[in-house]
């Protein structure tokens, strides 16, 4: 019974670390390109970076669809929709989700933003926030706050999935008027 218990914790500490490790590629530096994609959203349209150009992007990531974590945060996202878009501001959540998946879930929820399949989670690499532990890839919670010119302004580490979306509307109101 000691050894199983032990093989036990032994395992758990081996994934959490390998969870923590398991990242793919580096987090893009503020000031610096956003990494491009091309990816389908959960109605079949593909969107790519460029189609956001001229406008403040809030890329978000996220683990799963249809978690709590996760839904809050998109709810969140979802009710602050109108205040971000008067700033200038396009909401774009990225899961490795499928499509299908996407699209059960923005109906369920009534998430009216693109919800991107990242499915081989090549973007998600890119953005040096995929977990990658051989039978399971993940999303890291990272959202980057793209400016109009296609460059990184924000990088968000720690996400509150309650308060998020206010935070970036916080963080733009800074950037968009010195603070006013």
């Amino acid at each position: 019974m000691k050894v199983v218990a032990i093989v036990v914790t032994l395992l758990l500490f081996a994934s959490l670390w390998m969870a923590r490790t398991a990242r793919a590629g580096e987090l893009p530096e503020v000031g610096k390109p956003a990494p491009d994609f091309q990816l389908l959203d959960q109605a079949g349209k593909t969107h790519g970076l460029k189609d956001f150009q001229g406008k403040w992007l809030v890329l978000y990531f996220y683990p799963k669809d249809d978690t709590p974590g996760c839904t809050q945060e998109a709810c969140a996202f979802r009710d602050d929709l109108a205040q971000l878009t008067e700033m200038g501001a396009t909401v774009v959540g990225i899961s490795v989700d499928d499509t299908a998946s996407h699209a059960e879930f923005a109906k369920k929820y009534h998430l009216p933003f693109p919800l991107l399949a990242d499915s081989e989670g090549h973007v998600a690499a890119s953005y040096g926030v995929l977990v990658n532990l051989g039978i399971m890839k993940m999303a890291r919670r990272f959202t980057f706050l793209i400016d109009p010119k296609a460059n990184i302004s924000k990088v968000y580490l720690s996400v509150e999935t309650s308060r998020h979306s206010k935070d970036i509307i916080t963080d733009l109101k800074s950037l968009t008027s010195g603070g006013k």
